[in-house]
């Protein structure tokens, strides 16, 4: 038994990749099972206490990676958190837009991101996994990674931020298509049987099921970033894989506090850019200083002061925004349809 438990899987022992396992297992039963069984609505408050949870033991976390994989470890898992945090924020704007396009009442809007985390764990760790088999067996990869980043970069500095309707995408308009539909909520639920067509009853997926489905696309396409981000500071993917998760963790914990507050961070977008094209052109330069790899120590401070810059201007520009109007939860497509308030 100390053998297999010693034995290397992807670089580390298997009981650590278990300690991590346990873990995260242990804090989505205590979220879902114990502190939100009654599916109640979550206000700021408890989202930033949750998140303030979640963050320390995402540190805390970092501090045991230190000291059993030692300080450059140590370093890479924080400033790989760090970047995976930052870069998962800007989901946040995707993601209330999805919630709005769908209606998705408060109360609801946690069961999608709990069972949208659990799928991010599975999709983050083939991709994961299948980039940690590209760059062992390609070296050339890891310079793809980095120049990819920098053309990322380039183009989220003149992208356009307008959020885009989910109902226009071609992966909802497929599945409209191709599977039944309810038009209204069914409580908590992604299925309901129901009759169909000849009276006979059949499954329907809810409303509530096309936008999991949308928020999983979404953290789909937001890992083509973030993947091979984390991959130019670290080659470890059990750094690699950890860093991930543990922000992704906090940041749905975090995103009722911070769907209320999104247009205060209207240049986080830049400051991401500009991240983007830092990881990826310190790969060049370490390449060009004969260094085996950017430090660590530089890494993580240059990382903190560009995200810190984007966030304090962001702050700074906004500081007189009007309050927004109370938001309903609906589309405007929604509201044109319905123009009676919400009851949800």
């Amino acid at each position: 038994m100390t053998d297999l438990l010693t034995a290397a899987v992807l670089g580390q022992p298997l009981w650590m990749w278990l300690a991590f396992a346990g873990l995260v297992t242990a804090l989505l039963t205590l979220d879902l099972g114990v502190l939100h069984r009654d599916q109640h609505e979550i206000g700021v408050r408890e989202s930033l206490l949750l998140s303030a949870g979640y963050l320390s033991l995402g540190l805390a976390f970092g501090g045991w990676v230190w000291f059993q994989l030692g300080r450059e470890s140590g370093l890479e898992y924080v400033t790989g958190f760090l970047i995976e945090k930052s870069l998962a924020l800007d989901n946040v704007f995707v993601i209330a837009t999805i919630f709005a396009a769908f209606a998705v009442p408060r109360a609801y809007q946690h069961r999608v991101l709990f069972w949208g985390v659990l799928g991010v764990i599975v999709l983050r760790g083939v991709m994961i996994g299948f980039g940690a088999a590209l760059v062992a067996s390609f070296a050339w990869v890891f310079w793809v990674f980095a120049a990819f980043l920098i053309v990322m970069g380039v183009k989220m500095f003149g992208a356009d931020t307008a959020p885009k309707d989910p109902h226009d995408s071609p992966v909802y308009r497929w599945l409209a298509s191709h599977i039944r539909l309810t038009k209204n909520f069914h409580g908590p639920r992604f299925f309901v049987r129901q009759p169909g067509a000849g009276g006979k009853l059949a499954w329907f997926a809810t409303p509530l099921f096309m936008a999991l489905v949308m928020v999983e696309l979404a953290d789909v396409v937001f890992a083509v970033d973030s993947v091979p981000a984390i991959f130019s500071i670290t080659t470890d993917p059990y750094i690699v894989y950890t860093s991930n998760i543990f922000a992704i963790l906090g940041l749905r914990a975090l995103y009722f506090a911070l769907a209320a507050v999104v247009a205060r961070f209207a240049y986080l977008k830049q400051a991401l850019a500009g991240l983007l094209i830092f990881i990826g052109a310190k790969v060049f330069v370490a390449e060009a200083m004969g260094w085996e790899k950017f430090p660590a120590p530089i890494s993580l401070t240059i990382t903190a002061a560009i995200l810190a810059s984007g966030i304090a201007w962001s702050l700074w520009k906004t500081r007189n925004l009007a309050d927004p109007p109370p938001a309903t939860g609906r589309s405007p497509r929604a509201e044109a349809a319905d123009p009676s308030p919400p009851t949800a």
